[in-house]
């Protein structure tokens, strides 16, 4: 039976471990479509700074008919983003996004159009399961703020790398102005370390990445 996460309590474990400093890790994967492999997406994670790089490109009849490039760096002070900078190139699109904390507040620059951002914001960061308890959250591509739901799914076994691996399931649903945004599912090994995602865009295609 899928329950809210309303409470503290399921996440209290993830939060103490999430209490200590963090050492350097690395998440690599191999991302799809569907069944075709489109790309990867690596997050590089080393004390407050991470990386994120991703390069997907997707043929129709030997075409190139989609391509996404994207790299964010972000700095962090605990849980609480503090810079970041992303570039993404989205076929001939281009959006760069900029933030830093200014007397107090988030202030972020979109292709030269600013906004204002109070308290303590988190990126999409699925390596941290803080993200579970918040509301809302800040897609570090497009500088949508989302608000943001999270249905606890409880215990699931997915194949990680091959092994037959015992996860806990979460979905998250990020919505801006009432129109449905992002669909993610995510899950997390026993250990906490985020090990799956997988995602549906609003053309109806699902994406999934898997860790190598």
């Amino acid at each position: 039976m899928k329950t809210k996460v309303t409470t503290r309590h399921t996440l209290t474990g993830l939060a103490l471990l999430f209490a200590v400093p963090l050492q350097a890790q690395e998440w690599s994967f191999e991302v799809y479509l569907d069944q075709k492999k489109i790309g990867t997406h690596t997050f590089s994670l080393d004390q407050n700074q991470l990386q994120s790089r991703a390069n997907f490109k997707v043929k129709v009849l030997f075409i190139n008919a989609y391509r996404y490039q994207h790299q964010a760096d972000e700095q962090w002070q605990g849980n609480c983003l503090s810079q970041l900078t992303a570039h993404t190139e989205e076929n001939k699109e281009i959006t760069d996004v900029k933030g830093a904390i200014q007397n107090n507040k988030f202030v972020l620059d979109k292709n030269g159009s600013t906004q204002t951002l109070l308290g303590c914001i988190m990126t999409f960061a699925y390596w941290n399961p803080e993200i579970l308890k918040q509301s809302r959250l800040l897609n570090p591509q497009n500088a949508e703020y989302l608000d943001v739901t999270v249905t606890d799914e409880g215990s699931k076994t997915i194949e990680v790398k091959g092994q037959t691996t015992l996860t806990h399931q979460y979905r998250l649903n990020g919505r801006l102005k009432g129109k449905d945004k992002l669909k993610i599912t995510l899950w997390y090994d026993q250990q906490q370390q985020w090990v799956a995602l997988e995602s549906i865009t609003p053309e109806g295609y699902k994406i999934k990445y898997k860790l190598i």
